[in-house]
């Protein structure tokens, strides 16, 4: 499946955040979205999610507007964690992760969905919380509990708006290990909005780097993620080093 984005604009009050956005997604592959804060991340995501209507220009999934599909369908086939989450306390992780099924369910949870959601929750190391409600929970787990309901919908494309914020360090590089394990496993794609070059740099298999609205540039993350391009973007000086693990960014002082 191809997810391509042609000419979008977007923004708010009639002021645009991003202008003449063009890139594609497939599936089977990691699409990474850098910038630094305000360079219209999150904007680019909640328009990719149908959240938003563009201000110009298309979204198309398998050469279909975006808008032409039905909210069940779109369900089916996007997959998103947004940075903040609106949530009902006193829910159990159980019930909330379970919720990824709705897509998929007429009238009540069926054991092949509970047995979807365990499955879920093993994934994301979090079934020791099943029990517990959402708001008695810290942050990061939080965190893994609305990838975990995502990956209960089993769609085409997760995206996702920078997922690892409010996790450490370990389980930041074991979100992004899982995610592209399964990326792999189910041939599906995922568009994530990243914070992290390091990360990007290891997980992604193409990048989309954002500057000023437009897009600075768009490739592999050894052609886009270049101190050239770190200085420019981040105004940060900073170096390529890699050893047997595979290259890392280096970052000095502001310039």
């Amino acid at each position: 499946m191809k997810l391509s984005v042609e000419s979008l604009f977007q923004g708010y009050d009639g002021k645009t955040v991003i202008e003449d956005i063009d890139f594609q997604a497939n599936t089977g592959n990691i699409l990474s979205i850098l910038g630094p804060n305000g360079s219209g991340k999150s904007t680019l995501i909640k328009t990719l999610c149908n959240l938003q209507d563009p201000m110009k220009g298309q979204i198309n999934i398998d050469n279909r507007d975006i808008k032409d599909y039905t909210r069940e369908e779109l369900s089916k086939i996007l997959g998103y964690v947004p940075q903040y989450y609106n949530y009902t306390q006193f829910t159990s992780v159980l019930d909330t992760v379970l919720m990824g099924r709705k897509p998929y369910i007429n009238w009540d949870y069926t054991e092949a969905d509970l047995d979807i959601a365990e499955q879920a929750m093993m994934r994301m190391n979090i079934v020791d919380l099943a029990p517990r409600y959402i708001n008695e929970i810290s942050g990061g787990q939080l965190q893994r509990v609305f990838i975990a309901r995502t990956l209960c919908q089993h769609p085409n494309f997760y995206i996702f708006d920078e997922p690892t914020s409010s996790l450490d360090l370990r389980h930041q590089i074991e979100t992004m290990k899982i995610m592209r394990e399964i990326v792999h496993e189910e041939n599906s794609g995922m568009i994530i909005a990243l914070h992290d070059l390091n990360l990007a740099l290891r997980y992604s298999d193409k990048i989309l780097m954002l500057s000023k609205k437009k897009i600075y540039s768009y490739g592999t993350p050894r052609e886009t993620i270049t101190p050239e391009a770190i200085k420019d973007v981040y105004g940060v000086e900073a170096e390529i080093i890699e050893n047997e693990r595979g290259p890392f960014v280096l970052s000095y002082d502001s310039c």
